[in-house]
């Protein structure tokens, strides 16, 4: 039997490159494609031939169609999307028991790439160095470095216990370091958010986008960190009192705050977060991005098929899973 499969997408060209590169081909080979991309502006033009769907593909983009649309596609039996978080999406199609499968684990890869280099360059030092590094007299010997560690017996602290912290907590096996998780909810933690910025020398931020976790680090938190410790943000923005963790950078000069997000993204004209010295700004660029883009394809392409051969998933996105995963 042919397999009928389209794509969704409200963002054409992230849906080009994520599935660029012979991505769309092999699906080709797999399924018979419809040829238009449908949208948030064009599925009412093409809701006869959507009767007609199996399977949809999609990424970033992934467009919320009236429940009416999703009653409408009568055959669809599954969805695979190229990118991570499916919660503001995917429960229509799950009421429905349609298969909802998602690259959450492939987009938490260079997410935790990212945060390694930036973890073993804190333990060294090099932030403290490239901000004081000006000029001959700025110069230090190695012994003179007395506010850097090295990667070697500290202690990293990982904020958060799902995909992206497990995926680094492997990476950092590979080195000397004590490693702390700290899952987002507080009764499964065994050491406490105040304990874990006293004792780690980096602390990264990795927790989940709930409601629950807005605001939850506050000045408190940063006043705790040990001298020339470093914070390291890739989670989401709102998770800072960005107010309070300025104040506290303000006082505390031998503390540095790597933030890949922030909140509002991009921080307003005129943000401390431009101007103060000891924070390092870089524009959302943890995630997958460009070439690494495709490796979101090609996790939902392996998915499909095993789907296609009534093989076990490895990432089916469950009503349970929306609700525990993000530990």
């Amino acid at each position: 039997m042919t397999i009928r499969a389209v794509f969704f997408s409200d963002h054409p060209h992230k849906l080009d490159q994520v599935y660029g590169a012979g991505r769309r081909q092999r699906i080709a080979a797999l399924a018979d494609v419809y040829p238009i991309v449908i949208s948030s502006a064009n599925w009412h033009q093409h809701q006869e031939a959507l009767a007609n769907i199996d399977v949809i593909f999609s990424s970033w983009g992934m467009p919320t169609l009236p429940e009416s649309a999703i009653d409408a596609m009568v055959n669809v039996q599954a969805l695979f999307y190229a990118a991570g978080a499916t919660d503001y999406f995917c429960r229509p199609y799950l009421r429905r028991n349609i298969t909802v499968v998602s690259a959450w684990q492939a987009n938490a890869i260079p997410v935790a790439e990212f945060c390694l280099a930036q973890i073993l360059l804190a333990f060294k030092g090099y932030y403290r160095v490239n901000q004081d590094y000006t000029g001959p007299s700025s110069f230090k010997s190695l012994s003179q470095h007395r506010y850097a560690p090295g990667a070697y017996g500290d202690t990293v602290a990982l904020l958060g216990a799902g995909a992206i912290a497990d995926k680094l907590r492997a990476l950092l096996s590979a080195f000397d370091l004590r490693v702390l998780v700290i899952p987002s909810r507080p009764k499964r933690r065994t050491v406490s958010l105040e304990s874990a910025f006293e004792q780690a020398f980096v602390i990264s931020n990795h927790l989940p986008n709930r409601s629950d976790n807005a605001g939850l680090i506050k000045g408190e938190h940063f006043a705790r960190m040990r001298h020339g410790a470093v914070f390291i943000n890739t989670g989401r923005g709102a998770q800072i009192n960005e107010t309070e963790m300025v104040n506290v950078l303000r006082l505390r000069p031998d503390l540095t705050a790597l933030l890949d997000v922030t909140s509002p993204e991009p921080p307003l004209m005129g943000s401390p977060l431009y101007t103060l010295p000891n924070i390092r700004l870089t524009s959302h660029i943890a995630g997958a991005m460009n070439d690494e883009t495709r490796r979101l394809a090609d996790y939902v392409i392996e998915e499909f098929n095993r789907w296609l051969n009534g093989q076990p998933l490895h990432y089916q996105i469950t009503e349970n899973r929306l609700m525990t995963h993000a530990c």
